[in-house]
């Protein structure tokens, strides 16, 4: 069969989620093709041709950015097979039949997706430990249209894989935890290093992992990162980790920096207990610090992440978490749009379940593909848009992330910016050069 895998969208990456299954449909004997429209137009030769078309859907973003493509492909070949998978496809089942696509997969998907293109039954979520192969990207675009990783002056051509899928968390606000609900699969590290292989031969410099959690499993990323650096010494990598297992696996962190990382990325989300406490992130506000120390101490910079619009945040303590950013030499080291994130409900969030949240709820938005919340201080959700608009404003101008930063004080409160923060020094933090994290 003729089968065409389609990416909306996928924070910048080159789409392992398209190159996977692409590898296991090549394998069953399929002809497949790949079309990643963050980077290309969709052409109209291979849609029309082909029997059977899946939409890779990991986030959010990519969810909505299906509707019109999918308009476009059904005008295209009102007769091919259509199939939604990744995170966000069970999430959005409904919402996805009504725009003709009866199929949705979550999970681990290559296996079922084949099933559901050979036309047998396949909805739902899928659990198995496959048998995965790596990773197909011969007809992805190349590795040079993509974001660089940037590291000082230098932007390096990025290669993105898996070493796992799932998590064994429980998180409430993260999207994995109603797909894996605690589950975790490794990728065997023979297939990890054969795609990181194929990465380089097709000029990756550096190497961005993309495991919800690199130590979910440390023993097997121990491995394979010393494996990795033992065959490509060269070669960088990044990774993201949750705090809580920074401070579990301290001992592992200098290892990491004297194999190549150069950047973790942790999702911080709040320094505020109560919020962190509902979220359910397995950490307080001074474990933060403790992280934040630990990683420096091993030479490693450190990305947090955030949700800081959510309802239970107050202005004070938004201006808290600024102040405190801003004293703990932490502005370079905070991608702006991470001051703008407003709480995410999508379909089966794990918040909807929770006391806290249900005063806030005003309904379910289909053509958001999101349940809606509003702050008890509508000053709050003013001020959410604002950043948000100022965000995107300024980074269309290329402003640096200290002066962004500076504006987003002035829109929070009329105190003047902390004097520490002007006397820290300006790190070199290392950062992908695609700003959205959602």
């Amino acid at each position: 069969m003729r089968v065409v895998l389609i990416s909306t969208y996928d924070l910048g990456h080159q789409p392992f989620g398209v190159a996977s299954p692409a590898a296991w449909l090549a394998a069953r004997g399929h002809q497949v093709s790949t079309i990643d429209l963050a980077v290309t137009e969709l052409p109209t030769e291979p849609i029309a041709a082909a029997d059977a078309i899946a939409f890779h859907l990991p986030m959010h973003t990519a969810a909505r950015l299906a509707a019109p493509v999918a308009h476009q492909v059904k005008q295209l070949n009102p007769q091919a097979r259509l199939v939604a998978y990744g995170l966000y496809a069970p999430l959005n089942a409904d919402f996805l039949r009504q725009l003709g696509i009866p199929t949705t997969i979550g999970g681990e998907f290559e296996e079922a997706l084949a099933a559901a293109i050979e036309g047998r039954p396949a909805s739902g979520v899928f659990l198995p430990r496959l048998p995965l192969l790596p990773p197909d990207r011969s007809t992805l675009p190349n590795l040079g249209q993509y974001p660089h990783f940037r590291i000082g002056d230098r932007a390096l051509r990025t290669g993105y894989t898996e070493a796992s899928r799932g998590c064994k968390h429980l998180c409430r606000h993260c999207p994995v935890v109603p797909v894996y609900d605690g589950v975790f699969r490794i990728v065997p590290r023979e297939t990890v290093l054969a795609d990181i292989r194929n990465l380089v031969a097709a000029g990756a410099e550096h190497i961005t992992f993309g495991d919800p959690d690199f130590f979910n499993g440390p023993t097997h990323a121990v491995r394979l990162v010393e494996m990795l650096h033992a065959e490509f010494p060269a070669i960088s990598y990044d990774v993201t980790i949750k705090v809580e297992h920074l401070l579990r696996h301290r001992d592992l962190l200098p290892f990491l920096q004297s194999t190549g990382c150069v950047l973790i990325t942790t999702a911080v989300e709040s320094l505020d207990d109560r919020v962190l406490d509902i979220l359910a992130k397995g950490h307080i506000r001074a474990d933060v610090f403790e992280a934040l120390r630990l990683c420096r101490e091993a030479g490693i910079p450190v990305s947090p992440t955030f949700v800081p619009f959510n309802p239970w945040t107050t202005r004070d303590a938004y201006i808290d978490l600024l102040r405190t950013i801003a004293t703990s030499g932490l502005i370079e080291a905070v991608a702006p749009v991470q001051l703008a994130l407003r709480l995410l409900l999508p379909p089966g969030s794990k918040l909807l379940d929770t006391q806290e949240i249900r005063p806030h709820l005003s309904g379910f938005d289909p053509s958001a593909l999101l349940h809606r919340w509003s702050h008890p201080d509508p000053s709050m959700d003013d001020l959410a848009r604002a950043v948000l608009r100022l965000v995107w404003t300024e980074q269309r101008r290329k402003a640096d992330r200290r002066t962004i930063f500076s504006k987003i004080w002035a829109l929070a409160t009329t105190e003047p910016l902390p004097e520490d923060a002007d006397r820290l020094p300006r790190t070199v933090v290392p950062y992908l050069e695609e700003p959205w994290y959602c």
